[in-house]
């Protein structure tokens, strides 16, 4: 390589002449591709070069690539069209952003490529150029000029060449300017487009699965739509290599379901919604992912939400736009099920009361109307009404995930039900259990207090009624339910309850307020109770037995396992540490019901925990 030397300069009215044709074929229009074979073609013509190229320099990987050639006695055959840079002046040129001049390529020891293909070529000098401008792929520009003969290169020389060069980077950029204002009216075009058919999707009041699609291609992110309104997970790409398309959206939709949806509504109470991390375990393999959650709200109620897994690619305003659009679109398709289900709740709720409040007068017009509502009267049915512990959270209210957990229980055990919404709870209106246990019944009731018991943090109390074969069974049948809800509030009890768990005594006394049941059974052997689980002693356990024995010394001792002697001595110390006297009828019955009301009481939460 030689330094640049001088050259005979050309005339300057001729350069301005030819400068000012450049510039024409420059901008005689075309494509990014185009300009660049104008710009080469000139600078070849008018600065007496025989032929040259433009190429992008991939400095990464270590090679540089012909864009444009110009060759005007090119014969056909395969030319390569990389270069390693480790090879070429091209990387030189662009370090230095100076020319790089070799005046007999066949003599060069820095560049043997461009030696042994100068013999191929039959070519001499030649002249690297940096252009100060990138093509489409984002790689800078050399321009490569060569001349057949040794070829000796002016100042004058130079500053020309480098102006057509500067002309033709001043091309490149209002190219890169144009294609990326199409771009982004193609992209502006397309959001249009998308937002049209989201609206029309929801008009025509489709379904929030295929709008969820439309989404997730919308979006340059990977996506999952949470629709409270229906508890279901709708996944479109996959956020990791650890799944395909598929099994994403298998796992999205059942394993991961609860997951997704439980951290969904965690970062909103939170607020955490930009760079909210989750945790997720499908039972094969657990990562953890960070993504962006989006709320869709209803009339300030949440009713769903968008969750949005990052990628390398920042949000575009384009991209703002159309996640706008997404969120209008899901919360209007969410807020059409809600609606419709909230209206349909009321009115089945309206006439469900109608019915046990015992108002109605017409039994052949509550049959039609609850036919039109999907409720069947005419066949034996069963109440179970579930009392929440956490009455915000009301069946019907802002998130409706209760009513589709009772949808999911009631098909998995094959049951017809029909849920209506009460204060504070749901009824589900079961065809009878006529089995003599009614396992299936006490199964399902289990079950539903298991599975909200997890969404409300702590069980609900779950009851079942008696056989209701005619409208004029519901409203003694409520009024049992009603009554065991109280007596478990009042006794604190939670979980699937039955009168059989009770047995007939909390039944004749739920009449009485629960402040004054409690103070009674207090007042006659809470001392016991509490010396008992003081001291480990069966005093309460021994006055029990002995009046289950009708008071009978020997047969209490039999029962117990104990000698006589023992029993009676346990006796006088129960009388002499609380005064118990069971001497009489009367005495007798109140210390027996006191002991019974505290079995109702402790004995049933002690089997629950």
């Amino acid at each position: 390589m030689r330094s640049v030397g001088g050259r005979g300069s050309l005339n300057q009215k001729f350069q301005i002449l030819a400068l000012r044709d450049v510039a024409s074929q420059i901008n005689s229009g075309g494509d990014l591709q185009t300009v660049l074979q104008h710009l080469i073609a000139a600078a070849c013509r008018h600065a007496h070069w025989s032929l040259g190229s433009i190429m992008g320099i991939d400095a990464a990987h270590g090679y540089a690539y012909v864009i444009v050639r110009y060759d005007p006695t090119l014969i056909e055959r395969q030319l390569p069209d990389r270069w390693e840079l480790a090879t070429s002046p091209s990387l030189i040129a662009l370090q230095r952003n100076e020319p790089v001049y070799i005046r007999d390529a066949r003599e060069s020891v820095e560049f043997p490529g461009y030696r042994k293909e100068a013999f191929e070529r039959d070519y001499r000098t030649v002249l690297v150029m940096p252009m100060n401008c990138k093509d489409a792929e984002g790689r800078p520009m050399v321009l490569s000029v060569i001349s057949r003969q040794i070829t000796e290169v002016s100042e004058d020389d130079l500053a020309f060449l480098g102006a057509i060069i500067h002309m033709g980077a001043i091309a490149v950029e209002r190219e890169h300017r144009l294609e990326a204002e199409k771009r982004a009216a193609q992209r502006l075009e397309r959001a249009l487009q998308a937002h049209t058919s989201l609206l029309e999707h929801v008009l025509s009041d489709g379904a929030v699965a295929p709008l969820s699609a439309m989404v997730g291609m919308m979006l340059p992110n990977p996506t999952v739509v949470v629709d409270f309104t229906a508890n279901q997970v709708i996944a479109g790409r996959p956020p990791n290599a650890l799944y395909d398309e598929a099994s994403w959206q298998e796992v999205a939709a059942t394993t991961l379901a609860r997951p997704l949806m439980k951290a969904a509504r965690e970062a909103i109470d939170r607020g955490a919604t930009d760079a909210a991390s989750l945790f997720l375990d499908d039972g094969a393999q657990r990562f953890k992912i960070s993504a962006r959650i989006e709320p869709l709200t209803v009339d300030n109620q949440l009713v769903g939400a968008l969750i949005i897994f990052p990628t390398s690619r920042e949000f575009s305003d384009l991209d703002l736009l159309m996640l706008d659009s997404a969120k209008f679109a899901l919360s209007v398709q969410m807020l059409r099920s809600f609606i419709r289900f909230r209206f349909e709740t009321r009115t089945q709720t309206e006439l469900f009361f109608e019915i046990v409040e015992a108002r109605w007068r017409n039994a052949g017009d509550v049959t039609q109307r609850a036919q039109r509502l999907g409720l069947n009267f005419s066949q034996p049915q069963q109440m179970i009404v579930v009392d929440f512990p956490d009455k915000t959270k009301a069946f019907g209210g802002a998130s409706v995930d209760v009513e589709h957990t009772l949808a999911r229980i009631m098909q998995q055990a094959s049951l017809q039900a029909n849920l209506i919404a009460i204060d504070g709870g749901v009824v589900c209106l079961v065809p009878y259990d006529a089995s003599k246990r009614q396992e299936r019944t006490v199964k399902v009731t289990r079950r539903i207090a298991e599975e909200l018991g997890r969404y409300f943090d702590e069980p609900p109390v779950v009851v079942a009624g008696n056989r209701c074969a005619a409208l004029s069974d519901y409203p003694a049948a409520w009024e049992r339910c009603s009554r065991m809800i109280r007596i478990c509030r009042s006794f604190g009890l939670t979980g699937a309850v039955s009168a059989q768990d009770f047995g007939p005594l909390p039944m004749l006394v739920a009449a009485s307020e629960a402040g004054d049941v409690r103070s009674f059974v207090q007042e006659s052997v809470g001392a016991i109770a509490e010396h008992d689980r003081e001291n480990g002693t069966p005093y309460l356990e021994t006055l029990s037995t002995y009046l289950q024995e009708g008071c009978r010394s020997q047969a209490c001792a039999d029962t117990m396992g104990l000698h006589v002697t023992t029993l009676r001595y346990r006796l006088s110390r129960i009388q002499e540490l609380f005064g118990v006297d069971v001497d009489t009828p009367e005495k007798r019955f109140a210390v027996e019901l006191a002991i019974r009301l505290h079995g109702v009481i402790d004995n049933r939460v002690s089997a629950e925990k």
